[in-house]
């Protein structure tokens, strides 16, 4: 027969591990409907003031409104976008630290660089897509060339005398400079910065002939920058009087760059989902796409952290595939 101090002292023991089993797990619900309860952290691997660093500020500050804690953007530029993007991986995944992924740095470098610092299919865990953005070709206001053919012209004239900018080697401005150069075969000269608000400054300045740009809207609007052709199948929202480049005779010039929000790979499931619906909210929200499409901005559909994670993925392939059609070197 058992004895009934050890019967008591069972039941007890069952007693104290089923409530204890219930705080747990009341615990866990807690932590995460206490998600965010510090600050969160959006890394964006570009200079302040290009199309990454607006986008990436325009987000963190609805989001923060909506989530109940501030949303700090810490720029970390270098080697197209490449540095920041390395640091961030190793960054806790809990959450608190995001990054603004871009078609440059998470579909094209690995394609450009032998040593990213990263791995673009493991380190990262997609969280929402944002925005996509069609390149436009641009020059000072000053500028002798007021169409895309005055300036194809004066390149083709004189071999490795004109130059362009971009917000650095593997930029979707490098990219689609690059392939305007394979399919017009012209010789023109590279100068990269250390992201788009610097080389931007530069074109204002006159310090090069052009670049192909996807943040400088408000330049254009303001009469800074004269734009000559935008790399989309059809004109942008923003700037309706600009030609696309197939109206002026170039088939197959077709350059976007996109925007997402990543966290770091083994970020909890919950989390993710948490985040993805609270930035969907924020680009679906009305005020938001006209502030976007405002900057030349294209705005899909909400998507899931699945269906972002799949296009990025696919993405990664096609950037191969354009890259070595371009003929895109390290330069």
């Amino acid at each position: 027969m058992i004895n009934k101090s050890v019967l008591k002292i069972c039941k007890r023991m069952i007693v104290l591990g089923a409530v204890s089993t219930g705080l747990f797990g009341i615990t866990l619900s807690s932590a995460f409907a206490a998600f965010p309860d510090h600050p969160i952290k959006l890394v964006v691997p570009w200079a302040p003031g290009g199309a990454t660093d607006v986008l990436g500020r325009f987000i963190a500050k609805s989001l923060g409104e909506r989530v109940g804690q501030p949303v700090i953007v810490e720029n970390h530029a270098g080697a197209g976008g490449n540095i920041g993007t390395a640091a961030f991986v190793r960054a806790k995944a809990d959450g608190y630290t995001l990054l603004m992924a871009t078609s440059s740095t998470n579909a094209a470098s690995p394609h450009l660089y032998k040593q990213l610092g990263f791995k673009p299919k493991s380190d990262f865990a997609p969280v929402a897509f944002v925005a996509s953005i069609p390149n436009v070709l641009e020059v000072n206001k000053d500028s002798k060339y007021h169409t895309f053919n005055e300036l194809l012209e004066a390149a083709k004239a004189n071999p490795g005398r004109l130059n362009y900018g971009s917000a650095g080697v593997g930029s979707s401005q490098h990219l689609a400079a690059s392939l305007l150069k394979h399919l017009t075969n012209i010789d023109v000269v590279h100068i990269p910065y250390k992201g788009s608000g610097p080389a931007v400054s530069d074109l204002l300045a006159g310090q090069f002939d052009f670049m192909i740009d996807t943040g400088s809207v408000s330049q254009v609007k303001s009469g800074a920058l004269r734009a000559l052709a935008v790399a989309s199948q059809t004109r942008v929202a923003a700037l309706p009087d600009v030609p696309t480049f197939k109206e002026q005779g170039l088939e197959g010039m077709y350059a976007s760059a996109w925007y997402g929000i990543v966290a770091p790979a083994g970020t909890p499931a919950d989390v993710i989902a948490y985040l993805n619906r609270e930035i969907n909210d924020v680009v679906q929200g009305p005020d938001m796409k006209v502030r976007l499409e405002t900057m030349g901005a294209q705005v899909p559909e909400a998507q899931t952290a699945e269906q972002f994670s799949a296009f990025m993925e696919s993405e990664l392939t096609r950037y191969g595939e354009l890259i070595k059609m371009s003929g895109a070197k390290m330069d």
